[in-house]
Parts: structure tokens; C-alpha cells; sequence
């Protein structure tokens, strides 16, 4: 017999009964029953019942021993009654009674508990992050980690794809979010960086003459937490394709995702291939976001022109100056109080906006100040011009355009929500396309990239040459799911002359490219094919299958949101012998938020 287990604990079957067995695992719960102790024994692959009774020599070590202890059971498997089977568990029809019982591995009394699902502090879990991963709804989201990228893997080979890995030291780049720094010992006063994506090296690739490359890379950059970004690292889907227009890019990878999702979905519904293709300006009208979840059915309307010469001295006033009036349709609010419409404003003011109007119907009847200034006979009009019924509700959101814009996108989510209209049940992708390639940096007061620098302007040179740049759209896309941005992605510019022309009139010289991105401008010097690509977030995906709010909790260790490794003791200090060794000294300055003092580290002349 084995050692630790014939079996697993989520192994044994009706069929097994009469079988002796040896099982290993946690104990993952005891009930004591008066003489006779029922334990709940846990591994990897699941649970299963032991019992010890008072002829068993194993129950006295059972009793003893804490919740979360390793232990080794022989014993005899025997078939529940009936009215005892648990159909939750797939080795519920069967229990282990215990001959002998062998610890392995005494528990400590628990800081936090890991049988059941309750809240715990966040600090608690990081910091025992080991006792955290042994819950299982967390489990079961790193397991099906592994198993999406698995999938993903096997899905990009049958695509054609080669798997590379890039550097992981590199240099630094100043494109982007903050680098990671690493110090060089052998080159006193210079850094390496942590790759932020591995964006060059995959375009080099394709000038290497490779001509379809994969990686699931890790990727680095020092910027802070949200829910759906984690500190530090995360990993991505990195692809690139040679030879392919943006229709080819998403020929390629959309039976991916597509696949993917529809593996791992349970009975959620996946939005068939070819997914939607919405151009940036669209979205920005109809869903205020460039990352529009399409399973909410509000759509904005821009209704300026009906407020052109309106007896609504604001509005009137606002579209004369330039302004912009966007329409949020709030359907069947018939039911609804005012409250709900007056929350809806008082929130917008509480995320800094000027307010929404609103007008409210109920069987026809108008409400709301908007519409009795407005007058009967317009507001009528602009109803029918939406569309609506006689029970559908309106909010406005008016301002500068991307003002407006964004209040409409916030609040379309928000009614959505408290109107229950976003289904649960269904993962809609679609392409934001048509990306401006500029935008006027308001601060700077100049013209800057608004997207992916190294993207091919549509147009290419003559468009750069002739158009005004805030008019010149890029092939640039990012595919969207439920809202949440997967990548970003673009067809690049693999062209010297419209690369220089493209960073002049962001204001760079051709001697800031050279000397910024010198790798990837002398490597099109000598035959670049045309090629493109994108890189979706592991991370992301696995947080929409696993349906978890936030990104740690598909993440095996991940940091908190001050980027600290609360079990391990990340960041820390260093001896004073490995700085010296890699020249660098430390000075005491105010740390960056608190203005406690803090270790800042420089490199000595």
C-alpha cells in the first residue's frame, strides 16, 4: 500500500465499498456525536466523510487533533444510509470507517478559518495567504486558472501559433506607466526594467521572420491597484501576426476568447463570433465608455437639437455655448417615487458632476421640471424622437462633451443596475474600433497620442501629411467583455518615414525616436513585414468566468493595494553588503505619502 493514499478524498464511489483504503488530507471539519466523531478529510480533489467510533483505535488521535492538521487514515469504506448520502458531495454516497489514523502535520490554532465562505480582513488573508487558497471558492478559482490557460495555450496552437518567451530584463521605456527598476552590478549606475509588456520584442519577432508568436507573459508595471488591475504584475495573452489586416487579427484570436469562454461558462450564454465592431465615436455617444457592457440595453441619444431655443433656459443656454445634452432613458420607472429620480441626481453630484435633469412619465402624464419648461408639445417630440413609452423615464446629462459623455456612460451603468436590466447570465464581447490617432493635451496645450504611438494611422503617410491630426482615426481596437477593457491592440506601424512623422506631430524629433525606441526603428531599416496583434488579460478573463468583483481573487499571491507582499515581506530591506555590491547607497527623505521618513536609494556618481 502507498505510503499516504491509495486514493484521493474525492475519489471513492458507491462501487468502492468493502474496499480498505489509505487516504491523506486536512482535516477540513469534526462534529462530535457522542462517541462517535464524523471528520471531514480534504485535498486537492475533494472531501470525504471519515468516522471513527469508540472501537476504533484511530479516535482518540482524532479528537485531539485541530481542524487543518494532516492526517493519514486507513480505514474501510462503507455506504451511507440513505437518508444520511449528501448529493453536494460526488463522494457523498460513501463514508471511511477509520482503523488507524496518522498525524502528519499538527495545526496551530487558526488565525482565520478556512472551512465555510465568510469575510475575513483583508490583510488577515494576504498575510496567510497559504490558509486563504485552502478555502474553496478560492481554490477552485486557481484551479480554473490553470485550466483557462491551458485551454488558451492548446486554442493558439491549433491557430497556428508559435509559444516564444521575451526577456525579462530589459530596458527601461519611456512610454508607458512606471518601470520596475533593477540595478545592474556589473554596470555600476545603470538599470535594467522590468518588462511593462513585451510590445518590442514582439514586433521584432515579426521582423525576425516569425511569422505567428504567442506567449502567457508576465508583465510589470509600478502603478496602483483597482479592482480589475493588480499592483505590480499581471499576465496577458501576448500574440502577434505578420502578413494581417485588422480583420485578420480578429479572425484569429476571436475563436479563442470565443472558445474559451464558452468551455468554461457553466450555462452562461457567449455573443457568437463575429463580435460586434462599435467605432470609438459610436461608443462614446451610445454607451458614454469605450468599454460599453453590452448586456445593459440603455442607450444614450445626444438630444441637443431639441434643446436649441427651449423654453429650459440651462440646456438652451449650454447647446448655444457649444455644450452637448445626452439622453439616459430610464425604462418602466412608472412605479418608481421621485426619490429614485432625485438619488439619481444627488449621486451624480457626489461623483462631482453638476447634476442630471430628468423628466418622469406615468401612463403619459410628464414630470419634473424639465418638462413643464421645456413645454408639453417639445417634450412630446423629444419622447417620441427616443422612442419610449408612456411608463419610460428620462435623465439628462449636459456639459462639454466629454463631460457629458462620461456623466451619460456613469449613469446608464447606474440605472442599469438599480432597474435590474443587466443580465447576469450572458458574456457579450465587442471591438471598440477607429480609435482617434491624437488628442489635444489640454495641459500641455499641445497635440499628443491619444492611443498606441506605434499604431498605423489609417491613411497611413499622406493622412499624417494632409489631415488635420485630431481628424486621423488609427487602426487601433480593444476588445471589450460585460465592460471590462480585455486589451488593447493595434495593426502597427512598421514604416521608418511615417513612424518619424508620426511622432513629429506629437512634437517628438527624429532623434528622440532613435534614441528612444533605437531597437525597434533600426530593426525596420531592414525589411519589417506588415503585422499586428493584442494581448487580453489572463488576470481578467479568469475574474469574469470565476464571476469574483476583484482581481485578487483569481490571483494565487497576490500583493495589497499599497503593492506589499504581506506574507512574504515584500518590499524589504537589503544588507548594506549587497548594495555595495550593487553601488548603490541610501539616504533618508520624506517617504510619498505620509512624509515619514523614508529610505530613498540612489546610485553614487
Amino acid at each position: 500500500m502507498h505510503a499516504y493514499r491509495t486514493h484521493t478524498c474525492g475519489a471513492l464511489r458507491a462501487s468502492d465499498v468493502g474496499e480498505t483504503v489509505r487516504l491523506s488530507g486536512w482535516v477540513h471539519r469534526k462534529r462530535d456525536h457522542g462517541g462517535v466523531l464524523f471528520v471531514d478529510l480534504r485535498d486537492n480533489y475533494g472531501i470525504t466523510q471519515v468516522v471513527a467510533d469508540v472501537d476504533s483505535p484511530a479516535l482518540p488521535i482524532l479528537e485531539s487533533v485541530r481542524v487543518e492538521s494532516v492526517v493519514t487514515i486507513d480505514g474501510l469504506v462503507k455506504a451511507r444510509a440513505a437518508d444520511t448520502t449528501n448529493p453536494n458531495l460526488p463522494t457523498g454516497e460513501i463514508e471511511v470507517f477509520a482503523k488507524t489514523a496518522t498525524v502528519q502535520s499538527a495545526a496551530q490554532e487558526l488565525p482565520m478559518p478556512v472551512a465555510g465562505e465568510a469575510d475575513y480582513p483583508e490583510d488577515i488573508r494576504l498575510r496567510y495567504r497559504f490558509l486563504d487558497l485552502r478555502r474553496e471558492r478560492l481554490h477552485a478559482n486557481i484551479v480554473l486558472r490553470s485550466h483557462v490557460i491551458s485551454s488558451i495555450r492548446r486554442r493558439m496552437i491549433d491557430q497556428g501559433f508559435t509559444e516564444f518567451q521575451t526577456p525579462i530584463l530589459t530596458a527601461s521605456s519611456p512610454e508607458g506607466a512606471r518601470d520596475y527598476l533593477v540595478p545592474s552590478r556589473v554596470h555600476p549606475g545603470k538599470f535594467y526594467a522590468l518588462p511593462q509588456a513585451p510590445q518590442m520584442f514582439k514586433q521584432l519577432i515579426m521582423v525576425a521572420g516569425f511569422d505567428r508568436y504567442f506567449q502567457i507573459a508576465p508583465c510589470f508595471r509600478d502603478e496602483d491597484a483597482r479592482a480589475d488591475r493588480s499592483p505590480g504584475e499581471f499576465y496577458q495573452l501576448d500574440f502577434e501576426m505578420s502578413f494581417v489586416t485588422q480583420d485578420d487579427v480578429f479572425a484569429a484570436i476571436e475563436p479563442v476568447l470565443h472558445g474559451v469562454f464558452e468551455e468554461f461558462a457553466g450555462d452562461r450564454q457567449v455573443s457568437p463570433a463575429p463580435f460586434p465592431r462599435i467605432p470609438y465615436r459610436e461608443a462614446m455617444l451610445k454607451y458614454g465608455s469605450d468599454k460599453p457592457d453590452l448586456r445593459n440595453p440603455i442607450v444614450i441619444t445626444d438630444v441637443s437639437e431639441h434643446f436649441k431655443g427651449s423654453g429650459f433656459g440651462l440646456f438652451a443656454r449650454l447647446v448655444e455655448g457649444g455644450s452637448v445634452v445626452r439622453a439616459i432613458p430610464a425604462p418602466n420607472t412608472a412605479d418608481k417615487s421621485r426619490k429614485f429620480f432625485d438619488d439619481m441626481n444627488d449621486w451624480a453630484r457626489a461623483e462631482g458632476h453638476a447634476g442630471l435633469g430628468y423628466i418622469t412619465q406615468k401612463g403619459g402624464e410628464l414630470g419634473g421640471p424639465i418638462a413643464k419648461n421645456h413645454g408639453e408639445e417639445a417634450t412630446r417630440k423629444l419622447i417620441e424622437a427616443l422612442g419610449l413609452g408612456p411608463d419610460d423615464g428620462i435623465f439628462f446629462a449636459a456639459g462639454k462633451e466629454g463631460q457629458a459623455a462620461k456623466l451619460a456612460g456613469a449613469a446608464r451603468t447606474r440605472v442599469g443596475e438599480q432597474l435590474g436590466l443587466i443580465d447576469k447570465n450572458r458574456f457579450e464581447f465587442c471591438w471598440i474600433v477607429d480609435f482617434p490617432m491624437y488628442e489635444y493635451d489640454e495641459e500641455a496645450k499641445k497635440i499628443d497620442f491619444s492611443h498606441n504611438p506605434f499604431s498605423m494611422p489609417q491613411g497611413e503617410l499622406e493622412a499624417l501629411e494632409t489631415r488635420d491630426p485630431l481628424d486621423i482615426l488609427a487602426y487601433q481596437y480593444d476588445i471589450v467583455c460585460n465592460g471590462v477593457e480585455l486589451s488593447s491592440g493595434a495593426i502597427r506601424n512598421h514604416r521608418p518615414e511615417i513612424m518619424y512623422k508620426a511622432f513629429e506631430i506629437a512634437g517628438y524629433s527624429k532623434q528622440d525616436v532613435d534614441t528612444n525606441f533605437a531597437g525597434m526603428i533600426n530593426a525596420f531599416k531592414y525589411g519589417a513585414p506588415p503585422h499586428g496583434g493584442s494581448a487580453p488579460g489572463i488576470d481578467r478573463i479568469v475574474m469574469l468566468l470565476a464571476d469574483e468583483p476583484n482581481i485578487r481573487e483569481v490571483i494565487l499571491f497576490p500583493m495589497n493595494q499599497r503593492a506589499e507582499d504581506l506574507m512574504m515581506g515584500a518590499p524589504s530591506q537589503v544588507t548594506p553588503k549587497q548594495l555595495r555590491e550593487l553601488h548603490i547607497r541610501t539616504v533618508d527623505g520624506p517617504g510619498p505619502k505620509d512624509g515619514k521618513a523614508a529610505a530613498a536609494v540612489v546610485a553614487p556618481e
